[in-house]
């Protein structure tokens, strides 16, 4: 029989919540909860008996939570210490973990266990490395319930989402698990648990990220509308601060979108990358580069339209030129047709830049740059946008630092003007600006890691943005799923006929 199996069952009987102490094991499960369920019954008996009013009727919610936190904790308690047979001899004498062999220790010890219903108290026997190789002390039963730095599944992954949503700190964290779950955590044993959930839901990320982006293209497939469905990548710097001997250094984390956009141009969803900063900015590109292969690969409807939505940037611009202009159908080897598209929000900023040399601050600059915008969305839009800023440039004599800014949009635009075709994007339903991958730089990045006072080193950042990648993508609960089935499994005889016999526990 396996412990999962067995827990549900006792789950599904007591159907209620939370908190912290310990009880004999030799108790059955109604013993063990008659205390509890006889307070909380008591507890109402009392409030029907009394006169009914608003701070009664706080106070009576207020106590049931607790109550029901109580029998709840007791419940859990009493079905992990009954997972393993109160009998240490009922237990095989060696067991093997990841092809190494233990022997069980003399007698059981306990270990305070973190659950959603607060602390319990769990007995368990351990076993130590047969050949003295240093490994850890092994706790089967810890193994199989699946505990992560001394937490459940269930609290693990609260205290990790917790961490994970925007403004969210460790201070409030802790006190959330304080007020709801009666754990009182301190901030190395927080850092632990959200790091281990951490490192497992990263390495489930790609798979449930491409699953969700085909889900989108199916649907945006199955979808009516005048244009074939696109697929749209981008993917965009911001700075940020590490610390360092006597200051802070700012360098470019980066942030990396796949959106989906139906037949009427409508966003159905994004998936997110976000990395700290890097030189080069290498793993980005490789994860970005994974996502899509993937997505193309098993995707076997016809194509949907590729676009590449991103600003002028070094990092970006290099790799449309180094691997998405090159890039080839995983499955047919057959050359992508990638359209690149220069943010058009960006494109106006040099608009303005341009005003500010030809016409200085005023009325005059702020109409030739509503024109010119207005023009560079029609048709052969950029090339008349550049010969009116000729022209105007023609009839100026322009010196010094007014005509570097000018030459200096100018020349920004004439160089994109392959990627600056609005018109037709917005013909065939390609979005011209890379508004979503902006936002994303804001809603993974500042509203969670730039915070006032917070301080960063690269792993313990990382760790944050990979849990707020999956928050955001909306496949946190696949990769949970993911990373529960990913424990080492193991398998237990029945432990009233296994008597001395080996335990064999499965890598």
């Amino acid at each position: 029989m396996t412990y999962s199996l067995h827990l549900l069952a006792v789950a599904a009987t007591l159907g209620v919540p939370r908190s912290a102490g310990s009880h004999s094991p030799d108790l059955d499960a109604e013993d063990a909860l008659a205390p509890a369920w006889t307070a909380l019954v008591q507890l109402l008996r009392d409030f029907a008996a009394a006169p009914a009013s608003p701070s009664a009727t706080f106070a009576l919610e207020q106590q049931l939570r607790e109550r029901m936190r109580e029998l709840g904790r007791l419940g859990l308690e009493w079905a992990y210490n009954h997972v393993e047979p109160r009998e240490v001899e009922a237990l095989p004498s060696h067991v093997e973990f990841e092809a190494t062999p233990y022997t069980r220790l003399g007698r059981p010890t306990p270990q305070v266990v973190a659950t959603l219903f607060g602390n319990v108290r769990l007995w368990r026997v351990g076993y130590r490395p047969t050949h003295r190789t240093g490994e850890s002390t092994l706790f089967p039963v810890a193994v199989q319930l699946g505990l992560a730095a001394g937490a459940t599944p269930a609290v693990a992954e609260r205290a990790a989402y917790d961490q994970s949503e925007a403004g969210a700190t460790q201070r409030r964290t802790r006190q959330r698990l304080r007020d709801d779950h009666g754990l009182r955590w301190g901030i190395k044993k927080l850092r632990a648990v959200v790091a281990r959930v951490a490192d497992g839901m990263a390495a489930a990320r790609h798979d449930v990220q491409v699953q969700n982006v085909l889900r989108l293209l199916e649907q945006a497939w199955l979808g009516t509308g005048p244009h074939k469905p696109v697929l749209s990548v981008g993917r965009d710097g911001i700075s940020f601060g590490l610390p360092v001997r006597g200051g802070t250094v700012f360098e470019v984390a980066t942030a990396g979108t796949v959106t989906v956009i139906d037949r009427r141009g409508r966003r159905l969803g994004t998936v997110y990358l976000a990395h700290t900063p890097e030189s080069k900015q290498g793993t980005m590109s490789r994860n970005l580069t994974r996502l899509v292969t993937a997505v193309l690969q098993a995707w076997e409807r016809p194509l949907p339209r590729l676009c590449y939505v991103t600003d002028a940037g070094d990092n970006e611009a290099a790799y449309y030129a180094t691997v998405l202009r090159p890039m080839r159908h995983p499955r047919t080897g057959d050359r992508l047709d990638w359209v690149r598209v220069v943010d058009y929000y960006h494109a106006s900023e040099r608009l303005w830049a341009m005003a500010g040399a030809l016409f200085g601050p005023g009325r005059q600059a702020h109409a030739w740059v509503r024109r010119m915008q207005t023009l560079l969305k029609r048709p052969n839009g950029i090339r008349r946008v550049l010969n009116s800023a000729s022209v105007h440039r023609s009839r100026q004599m322009l010196k010094g630092k007014r005509r570097a800014a000018f030459d200096k949009a100018y020349n920004y635009l004439r160089k994109r003007t392959p990627f600056l075709r609005y018109a037709a994007y917005q013909r065939v339903g390609i979005p011209c600006g890379s508004g979503v991958t902006e936002a994303a730089c804001k809603t993974i990045v500042t509203q969670r890691l730039k915070l006032s006072g917070m301080r960063w080193t690269k792993g313990g950042a990382q760790t944050i943005l990979d849990l707020r990648v999956l928050n955001l993508s909306g496949v946190w609960t696949e990769a949970y799923q993911r990373l529960l089935r990913a424990f080492p499994s193991v398998t237990v005889p029945t432990y009233a006929t296994c008597g001395r016999n080996e335990l064999t526990i499965a890598a």
